[in-house]
Parts: structure tokens; sequence; C-alpha cells
């Protein structure tokens, strides 16, 4: 199945298929684009807050600041990769630096907006507090959701035109407003308060949010990635009906992990699932957890 670049490249019936990039070609471009990311990256932070410096926070001791760092640099990387896989086509070395900087810095300041709009909704503005204690779930929970905001970010980057821009703001646009209604569908499965079991430093229910985060973001980005763009309503139905095959990762929880896995009595909602994660702050049932939901999500994205 075509990749997003498909989406967004015109096409003329009299033209020549396109000559593929040369590997080498690649790897130095989609090198050099990542590096250039980076260093973007660590400026628009500079600049939003002018104390906090990478060193520190990755070197000192508030290990919450370091991991939420981890994925905010994962996603970077991410969107280099998928920015210089679906924007560059080998034929004019100016085009391509133009598209991919016009994609990357795109996708940049979509993953910073939306990692942080979504952290807010999801830890009710206290995040930033938590961080500065050092809160390790905050830490946990917010590197996954970059990661997951990454996923979808460069799943939607794709084109060389200015319709392309457009149809990768609105794909990511309506990715991310999926991505976050199905977590908090799959959320309301739980008995217990994310944002009050991760302010209060559980580690477990950090690490079962960011698997669901992470799992629900595979199975949309798989569907941000469709076919070719024929209009709104094939476009839109194509996105639904992968986007639908997230739910069959309801079952995961309550069922595979609660049922099979940990041999408890299978349940709609709650169960001793919850327990062990919410009241005895069981790592390694929620790590159990995690695991069993991008398993399964990398299953369906790949059979979607």
């Amino acid at each position: 199945m075509p990749g997003p670049c498909a989406l967004h490249k015109p096409f003329r019936a009299d033209s020549f298929p396109p000559v593929e990039p040369s590997t080498p070609y690649l790897a130095a471009f989609g090198s050099a684009t990542v590096l250039v990311l980076l260093v973007v990256h660590r400026v628009i932070q500079r600049l939003a807050s002018p104390k906090s410096s990478l060193r520190a926070e990755l070197l000192g001791d508030n290990r919450a600041f370091a991991l939420r760092e981890v994925g905010d640099v994962l996603a970077v990387f991410l969107l280099g990769a998928a920015v210089t896989k679906n924007c560059v086509h080998g034929e004019d070395i100016i085009l391509d630096i133009q598209w991919v900087t016009a994609f990357g810095l795109l996708g940049l300041g979509l993953i910073e907006g939306a990692g942080v709009l979504g952290l807010r909704l999801l830890m009710q503005k206290r995040l930033t507090g938590a961080l500065e204690k050092g809160n390790v779930a905050a830490g946990t929970a917010a590197a996954a959701h970059y990661i997951a905001v990454g996923l979808l970010t460069s799943r939607a980057m794709a084109g060389s035109d200015y319709r392309g821009l457009a149809l990768s703001l609105a794909f990511f646009a309506i990715g991310v407003l999926t991505h976050q209604m199905m977590v908090a569908l799959f959320r309301f499965l739980t008995t217990y308060d994310d944002t009050e079991q991760i302010e209060g430093e559980n580690l477990a229910a950090a690490l079962s949010y960011g698997g669901v985060s992470i799992a629900v973001a595979i199975v949309i980005a798989r569907a941000i990635e469709g076919g070719d763009f024929v209009d709104w309503t094939a476009a839109l139905t194509g996105f639904a009906m992968v986007a639908i095959a997230a739910l069959a990762i309801v079952p995961v929880r309550q069922i595979v992990v609660q049922g099979v896995l940990l041999g408890g009595r299978p349940t709609l909602r709650g169960g001793e699932l919850d327990e062990a994660i919410g009241r005895d702050r069981n790592v390694g049932a929620a790590a159990l957890e995690a695991t069993t939901y991008v398993g399964a999500a990398l299953a369906l994205s790949l059979l979607a």
C-alpha cells in the first residue's frame, strides 16, 4: 500500500515514473535532517525555558526531566526519518531541501504544541510542578505522550507542495483528536484516576497510561498512512476503518492480561489488574499490560 507521500504528490498521466533516490543520498539527507531538527528543537526549548539546560536535565538528579526529554528526542528522530522518506525525491536537491525544511519545521511545531496541550489535559496543568519535583511517573507519562505524538506527526507529514502541507496538517489534527478520544475511552476501563495516581508518583499507573497512549498512536498512525488521496469521503472512510480497528485492543487488558496471563477473572471494567496497579503499584503488572497493548497494536497495524 502506498505511503503517505502518495496522498499528497501530484501526478500527471503523461509523466514517467519518478526515479527513486539512492540509498546513500537518502541516508545522508536523513542524517542531516535529523541533526538540524534536533538543533532547532533545542533552540525552541531554550527560547521557551531560558533557564533550562539539556545537559543539566539529562545528567542531573532529576530523572523526570530526563525521561520526558527521551520521549521528545525520539519524536524528533521519527519526524526526521519520515520527512526524508516522504518528501525527498532525489531529482532536485534544492527542492528536496525546501520541502523537507517546510514539512520538518511544521512537524516540529506540531510535536511541541500537541505535546504540551496533551499533557495539560492529562495532568490538568500540574505536570510542570510534578516534573520539577522529580516525579518519575510524570516523566514516564510525558515521554510516552511525546512518543505517541511523534508517531502521529511522522505519518502525517508527507508531500512536496502546498497542498501536501495543508493535507498533512488536516490529517494530523484528525489523528490527534481521534487518539485523545480513544485513549480516554480506554482509560474508562480503569477504576482509578490516572491524573491522581501519576501525580502521586505511581509508576505503575504511568506505565499503563504510556502503553495505551503509544498503542493507540501506532494504530492511528497506520490509519493516517492510508493510500492515494482521491477525495475526502474516501480518505475519511479509509481512515475510520483502520482507526476503528484500535478498539480490538480493548479486550487485551481485561481478557488477555487480567484473565489469561494473570489468571484472574475477566471483567468489563476494573478487576484485579486495577488493584495491582492503582492500589499495590505493581510495576511488573503494569509493564506486562503496556507491553501487551503495544504488541497488539503492532500486530493490528501490520494486518490493517
